[in-house]
């Protein structure tokens, strides 16, 4: 739970829209390219990333490059080989449809048409071959047809199929209301076990039944029979209400409402997925590019009493190690990483006040890892007044022969502000040091007052320096 949380509270408002946006343009592309192979691909190209992402994670060097290679591969493969549905779905769909259309599982056929001209072709013992595809796509195994896009009609079937046309040996390609494509040559099964009456337009169908999800109506020219073949069942249709019906229900029109429920739940699931994908993504991408950086930041106290003051801190500033993406740390400016400590609760005298995560203010995307120190000794006390005595510290001797007779200092007081515990056990303030080698008569040293510790002050507009005047004689064996 800590690492979700950290984790999530790094999110910028710049990370969240990324992460929508790329998760809606992974939802258009299903939704564009959903049913056709293209998908297909592009899902075992993720799955292959996935697994590079886990070899790189583990330390498998040879077997992410070798990884890397073939996603390389597969996108240019998915290109090449699947150009054509990817042009036929970047030019048919309008503005609307490519952005943000949701369109529906199966375009509607016009079943009538279909069945009115199969029975009519049956009649005049026309041979033909019919392909209905539905959600996977037949392009891969479909060659040599004529690009056709012609809309359907009972008139345009009869033409395709009629003797003499160059045309009518192929196979017919349906999709919606539209003939797409005509003349394919289809892949001829190698089962044993189809009846002997089976001719080429059977076996061809029943080829393309085995490796897609297409309906195929095959009519035979020698007998006047409707077949339908479906994955690996064969039907002989015995009248146009039992094609019309069979049709309906591999075009999902017989269970209409039940095929919308799905089809939305469907959709909503893939949008989760597509969510999580890219959320993963983002965070592999944002973890795996992280860097460290360490700051040295100044401390500001906040909330101290008003009639207290700060006398001492053990620091003024503190290393703060930051974490996040090259780019992001790169851009972080000084005045944007803060430390406040709260002294709302700080009493008179030594206080020992911890650097809490929420002390530091960060900009967003920017992680803590290290603080260092983690508290900070700060001393508040009453500022209070003290009149002391001025003492020179002397270093030193004198020479043997002398005698320091008399030392006077002007001024002999100075009035200290400091804090009053600070104060109540300080008696006297010293001045620095005055060396006593080398002096052989009186005289006047002017030295500064030594201020210790060092948050003394002396009253405002006081000069930090006194006068020490000194009179020396000789002792009076000295001349003995």
């Amino acid at each position: 739970m800590d690492l979700l949380i950290q984790l999530f509270s790094g999110l910028r408002w710049q990370d969240i829209v990324d992460i929508l946006l790329n998760s809606y343009i992974l939802f258009r592309l299903y939704v564009l390219f959903r049913g056709t192979n293209v998908i297909r691909m592009i899902m075992a190209i993720a799955m292959l990333w996935m697994l590079e992402r886990l070899a790189v994670s583990m330390g498998l060097i040879v077997t992410s490059w070798a990884m890397q290679g073939i996603i390389a591969a597969a996108a240019l493969i998915v290109i090449i080989v699947f150009r054509n549905e990817i042009a036929s779905v970047l030019q048919t769909r309008n503005f609307k449809s490519f952005f943000w259309g949701i369109p529906q599982r199966q375009i509607q056929t016009p079943v009538d048409i279909i069945v009115e001209s199969v029975y009519e072709l049956a009649r005049r013992k026309l041979g033909a071959l019919i392909v209905l595809p539905l959600k996977k796509g037949i392009e891969s195994v479909v060659q040599s047809g004529i690009p056709w896009q012609g809309k359907l009609s009972r008139e345009m079937l009869l033409s395709i199929f009629w003797h003499g046309t160059p045309v009518h040996d192929g196979a017919t390609i349906i999709q919606g209301d539209r003939i797409v494509e005509v003349a394919a040559i289809l892949p001829l099964s190698k089962r044993g076990d189809l009846p002997s009456y089976f001719g080429t337009r059977h076996r061809a169908a029943v080829g393309l039944a085995e490796k897609t999800d297409a309906l195929v109506i095959v009519v035979s020219e020698e007998r006047g029979h409707v077949t339908v073949f479906k994955d690996e069942s064969a039907v002989t249709i015995s009248d146009n209400i039992e094609l019309a019906r069979v049709l309906r229900e591999h075009a999902g029109e017989a269970d209409a409402p039940a095929g919308l429920t799905s089809h939305t739940i469907e959709l909503g699931a893939v949008a989760l997925i597509c969510l999580a994908c890219i959320t993963g993504i983002w965070f592999s991408f944002a973890r795996g590019l992280e860097t460290l950086v360490t700051l040295e930041v100044p401390v500001e106290f906040m909330n101290r009493d008003p009639k207290m003051e700060i006398f001492a801190a053990s620091a003024s500033s503190v290393r703060l190690q930051l974490s996040g993406s090259g780019t992001l740390i790169k851009s972080v400016r000084p005045d944007q990483v803060k430390v406040k400590l709260n002294l709302a609760n700080a009493v008179a005298g030594r206080n020992q006040v911890p650097i809490a995560r929420d002390s530091i203010a960060l900009p967003p995307g920017i992680q803590l890892k290290q603080v260092d120190p983690q508290a900070l000794e700060v001393t508040l006390d009453l500022p209070v007044e003290k009149t002391l005595p001025v003492q020179p510290d002397w270093t030193g001797k004198l020479d043997a022969g002398l005698i320091l007779e008399d030392v006077r200092m002007v001024p002999d007081t100075v009035k200290v502000v400091g804090g009053s515990l600070m104060l109540e056990n300080i008696q006297t303030i010293y001045t620095e040091k005055i060396p006593l080698d080398g002096i052989a008569t009186g005289g006047t040293a002017t030295v500064s007052v030594v201020l210790q510790p060092s948050s003394l002050k002396l009253e405002d507009g006081r000069a930090n320096r006194v006068d020490v005047i000194y009179k020396v004689r000789k002792r009076p064996d000295a001349a003995f």
